[in-house]
């Protein structure tokens, strides 16, 4: 009897501390929404922002949300540096480039592994060029706007891709590219496991593979992409988190609300608004991102009546930008003039702009044989961006300064890639959207964006001219700076006359995160490495 009650005393002591631990493990586990670390220790930073990805294929998308999580998955030949986008190291530790411009010849890192365990190489580089050479503009839009075209095209700017021995690749170009080192840097060009996509490039989007800090985990649609250390990581040290969750909250004062209850740790898009806010809570800190971006009315080209340039310039003077930035963007942008911002060379600050005129837009439209008017579909982003914190309210906007002129504008919007998409294919009147720069280079602002070249890629307007054309292209071959630069200046005189845009406004962007947060810096592409990034 004795012992039988023994057995019952322990066992009922057993029981105690395991419902205690249990106990304890519920209320301080790191599962619980919102918290960094889980009960393991391990550190997890939550993302939360203000859109899903497209694909986490980084070369057939164009939008930053992709951009956002490829680039901490993927890794390019070159990088830039930590906030700005002079060229350093990367998968290539060494470059030399022949004196005539034409060939560059990149050394590699040795005893890199992709996240599926395959090694990283010079084949494995020329494959990567090679299957976006061998593509089309419906599918690597960038590849195309960045290096002239596709394999057989006259303008495509690379001749060759070889690779000479295990670690060294050959570049060899036609004509000489003045930014193709920026070029190569960017995100879309993130060098991915030729095996992975060669046995499902289909699906590649959503199971990608690349050498970065951190491999894909998992994607749940328009709610959160998770991806964690990769442990066989090249650089010592890095990454420091062992988790990030990349969270899809649409609305930028909901984003700050989860920020301020904990169940985020860094908030990208924070509304001008709320930027005292922020400064006034010490659990909390303000990021500005460096200002390289552009918002802009885009007017289709080629859908009556913007096909006719006196209405596109009655939309410029319709439209009064100033009181859309005080609005919108309370002291956190300057006007646009220019399709791209003044801190990139060759910025022309001679141009004019448009001034807020509402007569002079009604004497265009009159002269165009519009006096009464129109009616046309003036489409809002689904989704706050960078250069846009709201693009339905400065659609709202926009609508009212229209009347005033007699157009009669209805306000559409779609899901974020559906919109994207069929604004590519020219489906809209107008549409709200932007551009962070990719490089810090005008010909990726006015040759990607504004080049006939890049109709149906990144040319959503669908504008030619040829004029514009031979400069664009004579300004990526010229080597002399000064001489980019005054090509340029003509370049923008001849964008402003034209007017396939409506330029609003050029953002410096706010993001708030975790007092404790250390390691991040907001890079001006608005492509964040998230590899440094810690909590005290």
């Amino acid at each position: 009897m004795r012992k039988k009650k023994l057995l019952s005393f322990m066992f009922l002591m057993i029981f105690a501390a395991f419902t205690i631990v249990a106990c304890s493990s519920d209320e301080t586990g790191g599962d619980k929404k919102g918290e960094s670390s889980s009960s393991s220790g391990d550190k997890v930073l939550v993302f939360g922002r203000g859109g899903d990805s497209v694909s986490l294929d980084p070369a057939i998308v164009t939008d930053g949300e992709s951009f956002k999580v490829t680039q901490n998955v993927f890794e390019t030949l070159l990088n830039f540096g930590e906030e700005d986008t002079t060229i350093q190291a990367g998968l290539a530790k060494e470059w030399v480039t022949s004196d005539d411009g034409l060939t560059y010849t990149f050394t590699l890192e040795e005893g890199v592994k992709f996240h599926d365990g395959t090694d990283f190489n010079a084949e494995a580089v020329v494959k990567n060029f090679e299957r976006w050479a061998n593509g089309s503009e419906e599918k690597f839009y960038y590849y195309g706007s960045m290096f002239g075209g596709y394999a057989g095209d006259e303008g495509h700017v690379i001749e060759s891709v070889t690779a000479d021995g295990d670690y060294t690749v050959v570049f060899k170009l036609k004509r000489p590219q003045a930014p193709f080192l920026k070029n190569i840097a960017m995100s879309p060009f993130g060098i991915a496991s030729p095996t992975a996509f060669e046995k499902d490039e289909e699906k590649f989007g959503d199971n990608p593979v690349g050498t970065g800090p951190f491999k894909f985990v998992e994607w749940k649609r328009n709610d959160s992409i998770t991806i964690e250390k990769y442990e066989d990581y090249w650089v010592d040290g890095m990454p420091k988190l062992d988790k990030v969750v990349f969270r899809a909250i649409p609305d930028n004062a909901a984003r700050l609300n989860n920020l301020l209850a904990g169940d985020i740790d860094l908030a990208d898009g924070v509304n001008p608004s709320d930027r005292k806010t922020v400064e006034g809570d010490s659990t909390l800190q303000l990021y500005e991102r460096p200002s390289m971006n552009v918002g802009y009315l885009g007017l289709t080209n080629t859908r009556p009546p913007f096909d006719n340039v006196k209405v596109r310039q009655a939309m410029n003077y319709a439209i009064d930008k100033q009181a859309i930035v005080d609005a919108f963007f309370e002291g956190g942008a300057e006007i646009a003039k220019n399709p791209m911002p003044s801190s990139i060379s060759g910025y022309n600050n001679d141009i004019p702009g448009y001034e807020y005129d509402p007569e002079k837009a009604k004497e265009l439209l009159a002269e165009a044989g519009l006096a009464d008017g129109f009616d046309m579909e003036l489409w809002a982003m689904p989704v706050p961006r960078p250069y846009m914190p709201d693009g339905a309210k400065v659609a709202e906007a926009i609508k009212n300064n229209l009347e005033k002129v007699g157009i009669n504008a209805k306000i559409v919007s779609y899901e974020w890639a559906t919109y994207l998409e069929k604004a590519r294919l020219g489906e809209a009147d107008a549409f709200l959207l932007g551009w962070t720069g990719d490089n810090g280079d005008a010909d990726n602002f006015l040759y990607v964006l504004l080049d006939k070249d890049n109709i149906e890629s990144n040319n959503y307007t669908y504008y030619s001219n040829d004029q514009l054309h031979e400069i664009l292209i004579e300004a990526q071959s010229e080597v002399d700076e000064n001489k980019r630069i005054e090509l340029y200046k003509q370049a923008q005189e001849i964008i402003f006359e034209d007017a396939p845009w409506v330029p609003l406004a050029h953002s410096t962007p706010l993001l708030a995160g975790k007092a404790e947060l250390t390691g991040f810096t907001p890079h001006p592409t608005g492509s964040d490495k998230l590899g440094n990034v810690d909590f005290k």
